[in-house]
């Protein structure tokens, strides 16, 4: 490869070879694209597969996981109030909170907090 002296080149010069490498890289970045496409549909073909059968494949449970995501964000009503703080409620998941842990240590029944008794 011939060796290009930059600081020999005017401005002028120096975007216009810019723009020749912007041009190039994105030509090369294509053209590998290509050639990566074309070994995965080998392979796949090697495989059995068209390539349209494995990525309709992924997708579904790409969307089947999403689905399970979505479930599990999903907040849980309140199970439990607590009487002298009524902003104070628990779901009944998890770790107990220190006013439920501390009444039923205490004796209290846990069911004398649940919401709409």
């Amino acid at each position: 490869m011939s060796q290009i002296d930059l600081k020999k080149m005017s401005m002028s010069e120096l975007r216009a070879l810019e723009k020749k490498v912007a041009r190039a890289i994105v030509s090369r970045q294509k053209q590998e694209r290509k050639d990566a496409l074309a070994v995965v549909e080998a392979k796949a073909k090697q495989l059995g597969y068209s390539l349209n059968e494995l990525l309709d494949n992924a997708k579904s449970g790409t969307k089947e996981a999403a689905a399970k995501s979505a479930k599990r964000g999903k907040p849980v009503a309140p199970k439990y109030r607590n009487p002298e703080d009524p902003s104070q409620t628990w779901t009944g998941r998890g770790r107990q909170p220190n006013w439920i842990k501390e009444a039923v240590a205490s004796g209290t029944p846990i069911e004398t907090f649940a919401i709409g008794s």
